[in-house]
């Protein structure tokens, strides 16, 4: 008789709550934070609620987490390339940043929502990953920068970044014809027009580090 040597993983526990976030993260794409139960996820990973009560602690827990990773991910795909010409580079950063919100447009909206709501988690990290978006515009390479550093200039892309924001949501929710491609266009093309009725300054010397609104540092759209 032959022995089979096949057997399940065993999972460290960091690789464990790793894949729990990748699932949560998963689930969230189509539902809100709110409906992100410990039940639902339990489920979909066919392990106990006790379990992941072990990894998370409590309900609140799991879903800071879950939209922790979420942010990451939005983050890290929406990142431009190092190289190339500074517009080209914003219109693929913006065409991942449209990507993403249609991707995962449900847990998206209940960050949105749940920031300006009032929820201090759920606005922190709405504001640590806007800063993060928005403060690479300013990256200086071979090709310069896109926009000036200057306080103006930040000021101004975090409000063309709220902007985006709400083309994004509208469009998803009525196109009125407007092509993925138009919208895209629309949101890139944008930027050089609003930096070019900046007034004339000398260059930022604070940290590259986007102004603080209320008591959390600001992020903003990788772009």
């Amino acid at each position: 008789m032959t022995r089979s040597t096949s057997s399940r993983t065993r999972l460290s526990p960091d690789e464990r709550r790793a894949q729990l976030l990748d699932l949560g993260v998963r689930l969230l794409a189509t539902r809100s934070v709110d409906e992100l139960s410990i039940d639902l996820l339990a489920e979909e990973a066919g392990i106990s609620r006790g379990l992941l009560y072990h990894y998370f602690g409590n309900k609140h827990a799991f879903h800071e987490a879950v939209v922790r990773r979420a942010a990451d991910d939005l983050i890290e795909q929406t990142a431009p390339p190092t190289v190339g010409d500074p517009i080209e580079r914003l219109l693929l950063s913006m065409t991942a940043y449209l990507d993403y919100v249609v991707a995962n447009h449900e847990g998206y909206l209940s960050l949105v929502k749940g920031a300006a709501g009032g929820n201090e988690t759920l606005r922190e990290i709405y504001e640590e990953a806007r800063s993060t978006l928005t403060d690479r515009i300013f990256r200086e390479d071979a090709q310069g920068q896109l926009v000036p550093d200057t306080p103006a200039s930040r000021l101004m892309v975090r409000a063309w970044a709220a902007m985006n924001e709400q083309l994004v949501l509208a469009w998803i929710e009525h196109p009125a014809g407007i092509s993925r491609d138009d919208l895209v266009a629309m949101m890139a093309g944008s930027l050089p027009a609003l930096v070019g009725v900046l007034p004339p300054t000398a260059p930022s010397t604070a940290p590259s580090t986007a102004p603080s609104t209320g008591s959390h540092s600001t992020p903003a759209e990788r772009s």
